[in-house]
């Protein structure tokens, strides 16, 4: 008993550790709310044994002899090893629960023989009459809640309920051994009932409210990524729409060049000018294409971003300053506006989200802020970097952090020289 209660201890102090290292802001809605869910499970358990187990026992429920006194420690202790091995292997239920992993064998060995000792050892109080009767059927209530709510996430609702009457059944009829009152018998099985159905509702529906929010992350970030890939294809049919003409004219050129010059006929060279010609034509067109995909339209970077934060169902600002900026600055301001709307969509937890472009004392300033505290940067990595080389090179600057306890905002400088005009919201 001391091994397990040490590797207990190490259990969760490491996950305290993991607590720790990982901020409350910096968490998703999904797994906020699975956080909640699992802190609400495993202090239910632990306030129900509490209420229904302990208190009925020490409060007076025990008769005052030593085999009552002995017999009524071990229910507790059992009740107390039910709790700790319950909260060890709820998130093992959940997680089958969600798909994320099978259940291994012989999970519920240990608990059902940890139930069935303690069932044993009431029976045994009411057997010898050590116990109140009130006291002996709110401690089965108790005792039956780690290993219902448990039980309850990883098998069907037919089944369980099926397996629960008969469980009643039986039981009902052992206590009627030991307390031959009717009235006593139809308390217990309605305990017994009440306790089943309690723990299948509490564990169901909070596992089934976290397998619709952790679908809806799911399809956000399916959208995000289907956002990236539209914008690839849109960037391969603009190549292929400059590259197919001219390669097809380079082709044929190319091979009427070499039947000419097989034949001896002058006209060869002037085909392959035209080739040469082309080429060059096909490569500035390229060059072209790219700039116009790296250099981002400011304009239609924010209207762009507008329109995908709303659809996914975040409250959207922008107010922008729009006329007489460089291109080199859109295009910079673009890329920042482009990032922070993706990754806000990717890793955020936002309701809200502002974008405002302003000219302050000669420079141009961008703010970009949502709530939810999500990093529209990509958790300051890459991302974070990478738009700083894109200001960096018009000599801009880029500030991102917390704003308060759930706030996060960007800003984005870049100094300019021509006069800004005209408004957009």
């Amino acid at each position: 008993m001391g091994a397990a209660a040490l590797s207990t201890g190490a259990h969760m102090v490491g996950r305290i550790r993991r607590w720790q290292q990982r901020h409350w802001g910096e968490r998703s809605k999904a797994e906020r709310v699975e956080l909640y869910s699992l802190f609400t499970w495993y202090s239910t358990v632990w306030f129900i044994m509490g209420c229904w187990l302990l208190l009925p026992l020490v409060g007076g429920g025990l008769a005052h002899r030593p085999v009552a006194v002995v017999l009524g420690a071990l229910v507790a202790l059992a009740g107390i090893l039910q709790c700790v091995l319950s909260n060890k292997l709820t998130r093992t239920a959940l997680d089958h629960y969600l798909g994320r992993a099978d259940l291994p064998a012989g999970t519920y060995r240990t608990p059902a023989v940890l139930l069935g000792l303690a069932l044993a050892l009431l029976v045994a109080l009411a057997g010898l009459d050590a116990a109140t009767p009130m006291a002996i059927r709110f401690s089965i209530g108790g005792l039956l809640l780690p290993f219902a709510l448990l039980y309850g996430l990883t098998v069907p609702v037919g089944v369980f309920l099926r397996r629960s009457a008969v469980f009643t059944v039986l039981l009902t009829a052992v206590i009627g051994l030991a307390d031959r009152d009717a009235p006593g018998l139809v308390a217990t099985a309605l305990i017994i009932a009440f306790q089943v159905v309690f723990a299948l509702l509490a564990g169901r529906c909070g596992a089934w409210t976290l397998a619709v929010l952790w679908e809806a992350e799911r399809a956000r970030e399916i959208e995000a990524r289907l956002a990236v890939a539209e914008e690839r294809l849109r960037f391969g049919r603009d190549l292929h729409d400059v590259l197919g003409r001219n390669l097809s004219v380079i082709s044929l050129k190319s091979e009427l060049a070499v039947q000419l010059a097989r034949r001896g006929r002058p006209e060869a060279v002037d085909q392959m000018i035209e080739v040469q010609r082309i080429a060059q034509e096909s490569q500035r067109e390229v060059r072209d294409v790219v700039r116009g995909y790296r250099e981002a339209d400011l304009l239609v970077e924010l209207a762009g971003a507008q329109g995908v934060l709303t659809a996914a169902g975040i409250v959207c600002e922008v107010r922008a300053e729009a006329g007489g900026l460089p291109a080199e600055v859109q295009s910079a301001l673009g890329w920042v506006v482009r990032e922070a709307a993706t990754n806000v969509l990717r890793h955020g937890d936002a309701g809200r989200c502002a974008l405002r472009l302003r000219v302050r004392e000669g420079r141009v300033v961008l703010t970009v802020e949502n709530d939810g505290a999500a990093d529209p940067t990509g958790g300051g990595g890459s991302g974070l970097a990478g738009l700083r080389e894109r200001l960096a090179a018009v000599d801009g600057t880029l500030e991102a952090g917390l704003v308060g306890r759930d706030r996060f905002r960007l800003v984005a400088e870049v100094p300019v020289k021509q006069e800004v005009s005209g408004v957009t919201s």
